[in-house]
């Protein structure tokens, strides 16, 4: 799908488009999930990606279990670090992911992800933010559980890795990839990675790159990215599915896509 949208703020994204593939296949040759060919540089496996904490207390639980369930991957070291914003100003830092929460409103986003890239197809810098809005009373969001929450913490982390969606109909792949919704805090059913996720993660980061983009890897590349404007919370519009990707082309060969994981 390519289409124009222009948005009450003043950006203009182009060429939106949905990743949605849904497979039972667990070769690399097969794995299909990835988002277009998007990864981080690196010089050796694995990947050391600091992921920034800038989450208040009732997601800390979460970025930790998501960092431990990301790092089982053979190809996918990562730590959480101190963060280097704040929930509400969540500013990208190069070469981390800063994982950040705070109440951004009644907007229809439980989740929103960001990667930034640059050198043809290289990941530079990353966000992941978390929305308390729908975790409040008065918010009354039928889905409100920590389930649900852990689903959000992990797919939102998992974009910034260069993963896409395993499926949008709703159904349960049992990764965190899919578009379940999680019933009740002991529903945990899409609440971690599968092993097709390791599968696609080892498919995406088998080849090695003559850099690093990451700050955890040695030798990191110079800084020579030039930030672009993240989203303020104000909504895309109306979405007919769960999640849709958004494209701006930000000049000088630098793009920045954002993920919007509706409620």
């Amino acid at each position: 799908m390519r289409r124009i949208t222009r948005l009450p703020f003043g950006m203009l994204f182009v060429a939106a488009f949905v990743i949605a593939t849904s497979i039972a296949f667990a070769s690399d040759a097969q794995a299909a999930h990835r988002w277009a060919k998007y990864h981080w540089a690196r010089t050796s496996n694995p990947l050391a990606l600091q992921l920034g904490d800038n989450v208040g207390t009732a997601w800390d639980a979460n970025l930790a279990q998501a960092s431990g369930d990301w790092s089982v991957s053979t190809v996918l070291d990562t730590s959480v670090v101190a963060g280097s914003t704040t929930g509400s100003t969540c500013a990208a830092k190069q070469g981390t992911v800063q994982v950040c929460s705070s109440n951004y409103g009644a907007n229809g986003w439980l989740g929103l992800a960001q990667i930034w890239i640059t050198r043809g197809s290289h990941i530079a810098q990353g966000l992941a933010k978390m929305n308390d809005h729908y975790w409040t009373p008065e918010a009354n969001y039928a889905y409100a559980n920590e389930a649900e929450q852990q689903h959000v913490m992990c797919q939102e982390i998992g974009h910034t890795f260069g993963l896409g969606h395993t499926s949008e109909d709703g159904s349960s792949q049992n990764t965190c990839m899919d578009y379940y919704h999680n019933t009740s805090d002991s529903d945990l059913t899409s609440t971690t990675p599968n092993a097709h996720d390791y599968d696609q993660l080892r498919s995406i980061y088998k080849h090695l790159d003559r850099f690093n983009t990451s700050a955890g890897g040695a030798s990191a590349a110079a800084a020579e990215w030039v930030s672009g404007h993240a989203p303020d919370g104000t909504p895309f519009g109306a979405s007919p599915a769960r999640g849709h990707w958004y494209v701006q082309d930000l000049g000088n060969g630098r793009l920045l896509f954002t993920h919007v994981f509706w409620k």
